[in-house]
């Protein structure tokens, strides 16, 4: 095991109301800057700690800008984090795509990471990720890349194959939170960059049953203990949907609906594909919330309390998210729901932080990924081991079909 007095610090970038960042606090590391253009996002920050806060669009500020801020050098930066918006770049134009490309966010991050190169990363997004297709590239990267432009998956690729060249080992896969004890099965890829060798994925310490971790999943009940005679502070459902919303209890949606109200409840709904289990949805006090979005009352997503006639409250979505119970959000109602909402769950957040300084210090299983029984996630492929291998197939089978058509 190797200790030595390194300080932990840390670029926040994309911080939101710093879900993430309170979880890598939580494990350990100091954040030293916050970067985020939200300007209530910002003022939470600041309504909670003295961090110093760069309000600005992540293209229109320099790493020198972040690292005086921080008062560091590039020397003493442990990890950069952060969840930049993974969009497709556009191929409306050639003169659009090329500044579509160069403007987008997750390439800025990229290039924050290559100018102050620190011994980690961070990178947090949603699913899409793995699936975003690079759309467009300009001239300095089209012998490289063209040949995978609009393949499933080749954003994802195209980051290792970059991040690679700066000397980076990756790994990567999607999190299902409720694994690591966040009372919320919330999806999430997370990448772990690395100078110092490739990071093995952190091992689910619950499970749903509890069987195979001895700690089963925790619950929406666990979640809101204590919070039995705080006032909740709540979005009003909408009256249409509380008619339907009557006839359930804990744990149901719109298909526990008596068959003669189904149709009527959910019109022309009933027709889409999936399980629509959004619709009239009550949660279950024994199973961890879904996915919390950026709010409790959308038609399709409803999140409505287990037995009270409402949605969750913005107490309870910050339970859910593991926030601190003193800490404040700054905004309307809608603006609180939208920054828990978008948040990483601090949970999540703490275990991403100990994965990365129990690798530093060599104190880790090195052999965990090989010794789990847990999936990572309900997809398949989402491992860098996996997904990386099975992309380089697709691209090597096109070519192959290529050749043979002439």
């Amino acid at each position: 095991m190797v200790t030595n007095n390194f300080s932990y610090n840390v670029v926040s970038i994309f911080s939101g109301a710093m879900g993430l960042d309170l979880g890598l606090e939580k494990a350990g590391m100091k954040v030293a800057v916050c970067v985020e253009m939200d300007k209530l996002a910002c003022k939470t920050i600041r309504a909670n700690s003295n961090i110093p806060v760069i309000e600005n669009d992540i293209n229109k500020i320099t790493t020198d800008e972040i690292l005086t801020t921080a008062s560091l050098s590039k020397e003493e930066v442990f990890a950069i984090v952060g969840g930049p918006p993974c969009q497709a770049f556009s191929t409306a134009g050639k003169r659009l795509s090329l500044q579509d490309f160069r403007g987008n966010a997750i390439i800025r991050y990229l290039q924050i990471i290559e100018e102050i190169s620190p011994p980690y990363f961070i990178l947090e997004n949603v699913r899409g990720i793995l699936s975003t297709p690079l759309n467009v590239v300009p001239p300095e990267y089209e012998k490289e890349y063209n040949h995978i432009v609009e393949m499933q998956g080749s954003m994802m690729y195209f980051l290792w194959q970059e991040f690679s060249k700066l000397g980076y080992q990756l790994s990567f896969t999607l999190f299902n939170s409720a694994n690591y004890g966040v009372p919320q099965a919330r999806e999430r890829v997370i990448i772990f960059g690395s100078k110092k060798g490739r990071i093995p994925l952190p091992t689910p310490t619950h499970s749903q049953t509890g069987q195979e971790t001895g700690k089963k999943w925790t619950s929406l009940k666990e979640a809101f203990q204590g919070l039995e005679n705080v006032k909740q502070d709540y979005l009003e459902i909408p009256q249409r949907i509380k008619k339907y919303l009557t006839y359930l209890k804990e744990g149901q949606n719109w298909r526990d609906l008596p068959p003669e109200v189904q149709k009527e409840a959910m019109g022309n709904s009933l027709e889409l594909v999936g399980g629509k289990t959004g619709f009239f949805r009550r949660l279950s006090f024994s199973e961890p919330s879904p996915t919390l979005l950026t709010s409790p009352i959308m038609n399709a997503t409803l999140l409505a309390h287990p037995t009270e006639m409402r949605a969750l409250s913005v107490q309870e979505y910050a339970r859910i998210q593991q926030f601190p119970d003193n800490w404040k959000f700054v905004g309307k109602l809608t603006d609180i729901y939208k920054q828990i909402g978008n948040a990483v769950p601090v949970g999540l957040g703490y275990v991403a932080g100990r994965t990365l300084i129990d690798f530093h210090e060599e104190n880790y299983d090195a052999k965990r990924e090989k010794n789990n029984i847990i999936p990572y996630s309900r997809y398949l492929d989402c491992c860098d081991f996996e997904f990386i291998p099975k992309f380089k197939n697709q691209v090597i089978q096109k070519e192959q079909v290529k050749l043979s058509l002439f």
